[in-house]
């Protein structure tokens, strides 16, 4: 199992992985081989672990309610925005057996992934998260008891097996329920084995934790391990409860990690040891829709320093990157677009 990439480019035999539930708890891992072209460059792999669910976009009649789903999922945009700009990206998540799930999976299969495994859970739904646009901008209200995105199965999954994995990126939605805490600390272990770097994005959804403080306590362990970290400005504020953000980040005592903060309309600001500094926001035109627009930019950071040493030039240039990704997305509808 596994895919990975030749480092002087060429061609790839990768392997594309869905594990579906069968009754009795037991489970079939179905997989189908491709051959992929390697892009000569490419330093590493990076894979995404979490949740793809469907965004339920409404929009409102004179005397009806349209919904559109469109395929979303904080891991999952990630990873898409990784794999656009130019690295080798896996994914592993869940759906449920389910019309939503198959037509989540048929969207994946398109992202071109180097490595794919979207299970199917016999049992749990998949998750939906109900978005509601105001001039662009989106409120999220969940659909998610006990549906498939954190009961991923990493049973037959040896993070060993690929070629030159780098980077794992770890969802924040799942650490809302304990069983989703349990498979992001069994992540963690797994990364920590194979000697990679630990990737986690806070992302905070208040429909899914009764308050702030419910929340920190989840992030808690999972910001202390992440050695690739993102908030945005009110994020890290609410995290530390400390105003000023260079207070804030020093506080996290984590000067071996790469720090990022998201500010909206104002840029990014980065720490790395004793770097620091703070990039403008790239142009962008009328704002369509901001879903995705965050992952967008963690994807093409992630991209950006892939197997690269953090000097400061390398941090700024995938940031730049990254600022453009995120001013692309909001020019369109839904959280990512193949």
């Amino acid at each position: 199992m596994g895919g990975g990439g030749a480092p002087g480019g060429g061609v790839t035999i990768v392997e594309i992985s869905e594990q579906r539930s069968l009754k009795g708890g037991r489970t079939k891992l179905v997989r189908r081989r491709a051959r992929r072209k390697i892009k000569q460059g490419r330093t590493g792999m990076i894979l995404s672990v979490g949740e793809i669910l469907a965004d339920m976009v409404a929009e409102s009649g004179k005397d009806v309610l349209h919904i559109q789903a469109r395929c979303g999922g904080a891991p999952f945009n990630c990873a898409v925005n990784a794999k656009q700009a130019g690295a080798e990206v896996g994914f592993i998540g869940r759906v449920g057996n389910d019309p939503v799930g198959r037509f989540l999976q048929s969207y994946a299969r398109q992202a071109g992934f180097d490595y794919l495994n979207v299970q199917t859970d016999g049992v749990r739904s998949t998750t939906l998260a109900f978005v509601t646009l105001t001039d662009g901008e989106r409120d999220f209200s969940f659909s998610r008891r006990d549906t498939a995105d954190y009961h991923i199965d990493l049973a037959d999954i040896d993070f060993g097996s690929f070629a030159d994995l780098r980077i794992v990126h770890l969802g924040s939605l799942m650490l809302s329920e304990e069983a989703g805490q349990k498979l992001a600390r069994e992540i963690v272990q797994r990364t920590r084995k194979i000697g990679a770097k630990l990737s986690f994005d806070v992302n905070f959804r208040g429909d899914i934790y009764a308050d702030f403080e419910s929340a920190r306590r989840a992030y808690r362990p999972f910001v202390a391990e992440a050695d690739i970290l993102k908030f945005s400005e009110e994020e890290i504020g609410s995290f530390t409860g400390l105003a000023d953000m260079d207070a804030a980040v020093a506080s996290l005592n984590k000067p071996d990690s790469l720090i990022v903060v998201t500010l909206g309309k104002k840029g990014c600001a980065y720490y790395y040891g004793g770097l620091s500094g703070t990039l403008p926001a790239a142009p962008a035109g009328k704002c369509v829709d901001t879903t995705g627009a965050g992952d967008a930019f963690f994807g093409a950071l992630l991209a950006g320093v892939d197997g690269k040493e953090l000097t400061k030039e390398t941090i700024e240039n995938a940031l730049a990157r990254a600022n453009e990704a995120g001013a692309r997305t909001i020019g369109f509808k839904g959280a990512v677009q193949l």
